[in-house]
């Protein structure tokens, strides 16, 4: 069965928002390819929108390119538009207000690249640029929020159909007020990532959602990183989607939904024939 990660960042050897070339593109879908990860989608942080759009092109030749490795399905941007606030291991100081123009210079010339994008719905003209992003076709993740339930709903309300990294930095969930993470759970057709690499959940909590969250909407996903973290901070995952799957299976949690997780719902998002 083939496994899809549609976030992830980099090996332990270099990320992507250090790639200088294609070449190194195709390097590192090699490298993810060779610990059994199937296609891919490279996911981008924050940084100057020059830098951004830089490595935008370095992937879109290194997907005309590409005869190994990880299938490079195009780009995730995880970000500009979201809250500092809920920044996690992110450099808030290239957190951008949502704006179309800017939306439109980032996306010029690489609409065919980019397939996923990251927006705090709580932000001011954020419902905006979601409609915008959806109008191009585009997939829209709410994450690095700070939103209440009511305010995702209008992001759903709005086109978006994807949770980042459910629980992971944004508004957590309160009995009075079930936030961002709990409008993942309750929503049944919002689809939500879960990072099961031990660190950014519980155990106990990933078997949780595995229980009480339509299966057809579950996307593990790695989020993988150069550096993870010293244990202080958490800068990204720190395992490959492959060695998550089996540890989510050392965990009981049903195989069926693991395996739907990782290969039938991230290739619907996507909208891409099974592999």
């Amino acid at each position: 069965m083939s496994i899809v990660d549609i976030h992830f960042h980099g090996t332990e050897n270099l990320e992507i928002n250090e790639a200088e070339s294609e070449e190194q593109i195709l390097v590192l879908a090699k490298e993810y390819g060779e610990q059994g990860i199937d296609g891919i989608l490279f996911t981008l942080y924050p940084a100057e929108i020059n830098k951004m759009r830089n490595i935008l092109s370095y992937i879109k030749k290194a997907m005309g390119m590409q005869t190994e490795g990880a299938r490079i399905y195009g780009a995730y941007l995880e970000g500009p538009f979201l809250n500092p606030n809920q920044a996690g291991a992110l450099n808030r100081k290239y957190f951008l207000m949502p704006n179309t123009k800017i939306l439109e210079m980032l996306l010029d010339g690489y609409e065919d690249v980019v397939k996923v994008i990251t927006i705090a719905p709580e932000l001011p003209g954020a419902i905006q640029i979601i409609e915008k992003c959806c109008e191009r076709k585009l997939i829209v993740g709410m994450g690095h929020s700070d939103a209440t339930f009511n305010e995702a709903s209008e992001g759903f309300k709005a086109g978006a159909r994807l949770i980042t990294h459910l629980f992971n930095a944004m508004r957590g969930i309160h009995h009075r007020e079930p936030g961002l993470a709990g409008f993942g759970l309750i929503n049944e057709e919002v689809y939500v990532e879960l990072i099961g690499d031990g660190r950014h959940l519980s155990d106990e909590i990933l078997k949780w959602v595995f229980m009480i969250k339509n299966s057809d909407r579950l996307i593990l996903v790695s989020d993988m990183v150069k550096d993870s973290g010293n244990g202080l901070k958490l800068k990204g995952g720190c395992l490959s989607l492959k060695s998550i799957s089996y540890r989510l299976l050392q965990l009981n949690i049903d195989s069926e939904k693991i395996n739907r997780a990782i290969n039938e719902n991230p290739l619907n998002l996507l909208q891409i024939s099974f592999l």
